[in-house]
């Protein structure tokens, strides 16, 4: 687990059951249910299309997407109705909410998370809901259903298919693995270049999964000591996974090493230990 300055406090474990902190710990635990049960749904309608012929779009210049993520997305937002019918939705597809309020509860969804890897038979992807109050998250889940891995973060942890996780313990650039995530545009292929170029000369060994949902989950079971990007990501590629690295005992933050935020340019997550080394590296994206 994280300190309190990274994570935000956490509810209480002795606040008496009537008290505003155990309503607040109450909620908090019924939206986790919520997010995994959503994600789980909206992961199911994903993974019966997977590998079919089904239709590609684009949408801008170099994204895709499918009638599976159209499918899923909707699957996702019933399954929070049922629940939370007048909770706002930030989602990727159609006409939800494209950014995140700071006040009040929204959910934050995204139903296939590395579509490019989806319509290649690529098995990287996976169906991405948080939980968000305020503009924090509370909760998150991660279903990734053809790797057969299910993340999930809450008050109390992180945890992979239901068991505890944390991140990696390795303090030694040498022995990091570190991953260039989100997405370059043609147009910034030389950022591109120098964000692979800055990994490869600081760390042991450099992965891109191709879906920042899978990554960032990866980074907190500790298969990767860190990811970056300098892009103002977008909140469904990214919350999530953010809140259970946090929850895991990672850090987040901006380029400048504030703490990461859904709004913030850049990201630069680590196991921790590595982060100043992650953040330099970071810094490099943009140079000259």
């Amino acid at each position: 687990m994280t300190d309190e300055a990274e994570r935000g406090a956490a509810p209480g474990n002795r606040a008496d059951e009537t008290s505003p902190v155990a309503d607040r710990a109450d909620d908090a635990a019924e939206r986790a249910a919520v997010a995994r049960r959503a994600a789980e749904a909206g992961a199911a309608v994903a993974n019966e299309r997977f590998r079919s012929d089904i239709d590609v779009e684009t949408k801008g210049e170099d994204d895709v997407v499918t009638e599976a993520d159209r499918a899923a997305q909707r699957t996702v937002i019933e399954a929070i109705r049922e629940s939370y019918p007048d909770d706002a939705v930030v989602g990727e597809e159609e006409d939800e909410r494209k950014t995140v309020s700071e006040s009040g509860a929204a959910w934050v969804i995204d139903p296939i998370d590395g579509t490019h890897n989806y319509v290649r038979d690529i098995r990287v992807w996976a169906t991405a809901v948080a939980a968000v109050v305020d503009g924090e998250p509370v909760a998150a889940a991660i279903v990734a259903p053809a790797l057969g891995d299910t993340y999930t973060a809450d008050a109390e942890g992180a945890y992979r298919n239901g068991e505890p996780i944390s991140v990696s313990d390795a303090s030694e650039p040498r022995a990091a693995t570190v991953d260039p995530t989100i997405w370059w545009a043609y147009d910034a292929r030389d950022e591109y270049a120098r964000a692979c170029e800055a990994i490869v000369t600081r760390f042991g060994d450099m992965r891109r999964l191709g879906a920042a949902q899978v990554v960032l989950p990866t980074v907190a079971d500790g298969g990767l000591e860190g990811t970056i990007t300098n892009v103002a990501a977008n909140p469904w590629d990214t919350v999530a996974g953010v809140f259970v690295i946090r929850q895991a005992g990672g850090r987040v933050t901006d380029l400048e090493g504030n703490r990461w935020r859904h709004d913030s340019t850049g990201l630069v997550a680590s196991n921790g230990a590595l982060h100043d080394e992650v953040l330099a590296a970071a810094n490099e994206i943009e140079s000259d």
